[in-house]
C-alpha cells in the first residue's frame, strides 16, 4: 500500500514564511516560500526555482555514473545512518534534525530538465535519481515532480536509474513501463532492515519493509527486473546469519531478481548522528562500534570479509548474485535493453565484498598523497548535493577525528 495516499494538502492552511528565517536560504535569490501543514507535523518545505536540474559528477568522482537529478534535499524518511546528511550544511542546516525537518524543493524541476535536455550538447547519458535524497519521500506525493521528470527523460532519450526506500514508486509504475519501451530504466529499492522494531526505530519516517517489499513485487510483476539494495549493514544489529538469511528469503519472495549490500560507513556529521541513536537504544552496543570504528568512518577490512564470507553464500543460495551487474543500480538492468549495455563494466564494478572498486582506488590515492584532497564531487554551479551513493563514498572522512562511541 502507498504510504503517500490520502494527502489532502488542497483543503489545508499554509504558513508562508519570509527567507530571513532561515539564514542560509537567504543565499538563494530563487528562494520562493517556506510551507508547513498539519500533514507533516514539524516539517518545513521550503521552495525553490532550480536554475538546472541535471548535476554533473566531476572525473575524478568515486560514484559510477555522471549525472544525477535530485528534486529534493533533505529527506522526511529520516534515517539515522543516511550518508547525505552533510549535504544540509550548505544551507546552514544542521545534518541532524533540519535534515530530516527542513526540505528544500525545486518547484520548477521539470521545466529545467526539459531545458537542460534540450541542449545540443546533451549525450543523452544515464541520468540516476536517488543518489543523495529519495526522490519518493512523503513530500513527492503533494509536489508530484516524478512523473514530469521521467517523461521528459524518456522523450529525449536518456536513460534513467531510480534507488529509493519510497512505496509511491508504486504510482509511476505504469508511466516507468512506458519509458522502458523506449530507453533504459532500471528500478532499485533499498532496503536495510528486516527487524519491524528496528526499521522503525532508526527509518522512522520510511514505508515499512513490507510494504516496501510489495512494491519490489509490484515492479516486477510489470516486468522490470528489481534490485534491492540491503545498504548499509549495520554491525551487531543486522548483520548475523539468522538475519541475513530471513531477509534474503523475504526478497526472494518478493521476486527481485538481485541484492547488492555493504557494510555501514560514519562519516563526520552522519557519524554523531548515528553515536546519538546508539547510545540512547542500544548503549550496549556502543563498546562494540567503538573498537570497530575508532576514529574512522569505516568498518575495518575483516570485518567486511567476514560480512561477505556471511552474505555472499546465502546470495547465491537464493540466485540474488547479478550476473552482470549495472553500476547505477547495482541490477542486472531492469529491461533487456539495459542488460545490453556496457556488460563488461557492469560486471567488474564491485568486488566480492560489494564494494565500489573505484572506492577502493580513491582510498589507495588519499593513503598515497597523505591528505584528504579534494572533494570528490564536482558540483553544479546551483546544486550542492553530495550526490554519492551508500556504497561509493572514498574514506577521506576517516582522515579527520570522528571519536564519539
Amino acid at each position: 500500500m502507498c504510504s503517500n495516499g490520502g494527502m489532502r494538502w488542497e483543503a489545508q492552511d499554509v504558513t508562508v514564511e519570509r527567507a530571513d528565517a532561515l539564514p542560509g536560504l537567504a543565499k538563494l535569490n530563487t528562494f520562493i516560500r517556506s510551507v508547513q501543514t498539519p500533514e507533516f507535523a514539524g516539517v518545513t518545505f521550503h521552495e525553490i526555482h532550480a536554475k538546472s536540474a541535471l548535476n554533473k559528477v566531476g572525473d575524478s568522482s568515486v560514484v559510477p555514473f555522471t549525472w544525477t537529478i535530485n528534486p529534493y534535499r533533505g529527506c522526511s524518511h529520516a534515517c539515522v545512518y543516511c550518508f547525505a546528511r552533510p549535504s544540509h550544511k550548505y544551507l546552514e542546516l544542521d545534518a541532524g534534525d533540519d535534515f530530516d525537518n527542513q526540505v528544500i524543493v525545486k518547484t520548477n524541476i521539470v521545466d529545467a530538465l526539459r531545458a537542460d535536455l534540450a541542449k545540443k550538447s546533451w549525450q543523452r547519458e544515464h541520468v540516476a535519481l536517488g543518489t543523495n535524497t529519495d526522490p519518493y519521500q512523503r513530500a513527492e506525493g503533494r509536489y508530484q515532480l516524478m512523473p514530469g521528470i521521467i517523461d521528459a527523460l524518456a522523450e529525449s532519450g536518456t536513460p534513467m536509474s531510480i534507488l529509493t526506500k519510497g512505496t509511491l514508486l508504486r504510482r509511476d509504475l505504469p508511466r516507468l513501463a512506458q519509458a522502458a519501451q523506449d530507453v533504459p530504466v532500471d528500478i532499485a529499492m533499498s532496503i536495510a532492515i528486516f527487524d519491524d522494531d528496528l526499521q522503525q526505530s532508526i527509518e522512522p519516517g520510511t514505508p515499512t519493509t513490507a510494504a516496501r517489499l510489495a512494491t519490489v513485487k509490484a515492479a516486477a510483476d510489470m516486468g522490470f527486473n528489481v534490485a534491492v539494495f540491503m545498504m548499509p549493514v549495520l554491525p551487531y544489529l543486522t548483520d548475523s546469519e539468522p538475519h541475513l538469511d530471513a531477509a534474503l528469503t523475504r526478497i526472494k519472495e518478493a521476486g527481485a531478481s538481485s541484492v547488492t549490500y555493504t557494510a555501514l560507513h560514519l562519516r563526520p556529521g552522519v557519524k554523531e548522528w548515528y553515536a546519538r541513536w546508539l547510545n540512547t537504544h542500544r548503549p550496549d552496543l556502543t563498546p562494540r562500534y567503538r573498537r570497530l570504528f575508532g576514529d574512522g568512518a569505516y568498518a575495518p577490512k575483516h570485518y567486511r570479509h567476514e560480512l561477505a564470507a556471511r552474505i555472499k553464500p546465502l546470495i547465491r543460495k537464493y540466485e540474488l548474485a547479478p550476473t552482470v551487474e549495472d553500476p547505477n543500480t547495482g541490477s542486472m538492468g531492469s529491461t533487456d535493453s539495459a542488460r545490453e549495455r556496457s556488460a563488461s563494466a557492469r560486471a567488474t564494478a564491485r568486488d566480492g565484498n560489494g564494494e565500489w572498486r573505484r572506492t577502493q582506488a580513491s582510498r589507495q590515492r588519499i593513503g598515497e598523497s597523505g591528505s584528504a584532497g579534494a572533494r570528490s564531487v564536482a558540483l553544479g554551479a546551483t546544486d550542492h548535493d553530495a550526490a554519492l551513493p551508500d556504497a561509493a563514498l572514498p574514506d577521506t572522512a576517516a582522515q579527520e577525528p570522528a571519536r564519539l562511541f
